[in-house]
């Protein structure tokens, strides 16, 4: 019995504590699953306030435009009716201007310097030693004769294609409408050389600077056509080169395409049958007359003329011929100063002298001697500039081409 009761009396504290850990353990899970701890709740963000308001714009108030006053009208007098009398002068002077013919150009336009010093030397075969004058100074420019305008008529030629002769008075001026010029169809007609090819030896001076050169001429036709060149070389200098063909006539040469090449090359184109000569250059047309000369064949023209009369060129006479270069045209005037035996390489040789007269300042004066053994072909050519730089080309030899 007291075995039992000992039993029985320990087994009940084991059930009041097995069922207070149960009601334990059953209040932490409550609490654990529907009622959580303050800390673990998620933050919930502040609600934003967001405040505006409503600005009501005044519409702006439109502004009466100025009133503009009217503008007094002005009434203008009466023209009175114009004079018959005084209007009829200046018509009769525009019509006699538009009818005159054309001048030729009075001077030519010389190019600048070139970048390598070689510039024009001016006629014939001395203008090739520009390629040795490292500084030449060029002729100052004129102004060219302009184009005419559409509605009116190109200039009228000359006559004849003859050239202008003046008597030996050392005053008559071929341009002048008054000069005493001989175009008459009693002048012979012009002798021309045989074909030749003729050598030169150049001296000069450039700047204070002195050298010396090697040139030829070859002159080549054959009765009706004709071929001129002309080359000169100068040791570290370079070469120059010009060369005219055209056509004989009765007249003498008739140039048609003239051209000079140094570094690069120029031409002249003429255009007889309109008076005219167009140039590769930036050089407006000149007007030129039937008889003109390039600056190559000019030296054959002038010998053809004299070998034709030889009697009629005494000292004092003077020859206007027009000279076109590679830019340009203009008149030239030589005047015969008589006749000299030169020593020359080539030996004693008889010629006739001629020299240009300059019309300007700047012009260079050229002295050209004419030897009648070589058919007037130049035996010699000085040219000399306004600064006393100078060319001479003194023949050397001379034989068939």
């Amino acid at each position: 019995m007291d075995d039992h009761a000992v039993a029985v009396h320990t087994l009940r504290p084991r059930r009041t504590l097995v069922l207070v850990t149960a009601l334990v353990l059953a209040l932490h899970w409550l609490v654990l699953s529907h009622w959580p701890l303050a800390w673990n709740r998620p933050v919930q963000p502040a609600d934003r306030v967001l405040s505006a308001r409503s600005i009501a714009v005044a519409p702006p108030t439109a502004t009466p435009a100025p009133t503009l006053a009217p503008r007094p009208v002005v009434r203008e007098k009466p023209r009175p009716p114009p004079n018959p009398t005084a209007a009829t002068a200046p018509q009769a002077q525009a019509q006699a201007q538009a009818q005159a013919p054309q001048a030729l150009p009075d001077a030519e336009a010389a190019p600048a310097a070139a970048p390598d010093g070689a510039s024009e030397a001016g006629i014939g075969l001395a203008m090739a030693t520009a390629a040795a004058n490292t500084a030449a100074t060029p002729e100052a420019p004129a102004t060219a004769a302009p184009d005419p305008p559409a509605s009116a008529p190109l200039a009228a030629p000359a006559q004849d294609a003859r050239a202008d002769i003046g008597p030996p008075d050392g005053g008559v001026d071929a341009d002048a409408p008054d000069a005493t010029v001989d175009r008459s169809d009693t002048t012979p007609a012009p002798v021309i050389p045989v074909p030749t090819r003729l050598a030169y030896e150049v001296s000069g001076q450039a700047r204070q600077f002195t050298y010396s050169a090697r040139a030829e001429l070859l002159w080549q036709h054959d009765g009706s056509r004709y071929e001129a060149r002309q080359e000169i070389r100068a040791f570290l200098l370079g070469a120059r080169a010009q060369s005219s063909v055209g056509r004989i006539t009765p007249q003498g040469l008739r140039p048609e395409r003239f051209s000079d090449r140094a570094r690069s090359e120029q031409v002249a184109h003429f255009d007889h049958d309109r008076g005219r000569v167009s140039f590769s250059a930036s050089t407006p047309e000149a007007a030129v007359d039937p008889g003109a000369q390039d600056r190559l064949s000019i030296f054959i023209q002038l010998g053809a003329l004299l070998a034709a009369d030889p009697g009629r060129f005494v000292p004092g006479t003077e020859i206007t011929l027009t000279s076109v270069s590679a830019r340009s045209a203009d008149r030239w005037t030589f005047t015969v100063e008589g006749p000299e035996t030169l020593d020359l390489p080539a030996g004693p040789t008889p010629t006739l002298k001629l020299q240009r007269r300059p019309r300007h300042g700047h012009d260079q004066r050229a002295e050209l001697w004419l030897a009648p053994a070589l058919g007037h072909l130049p035996a010699r050519i000085r040219l000399t500039q306004a600064n006393g730089d100078y060319a001479d080309l003194r023949l050397r030899s001379s034989s068939a081409p």
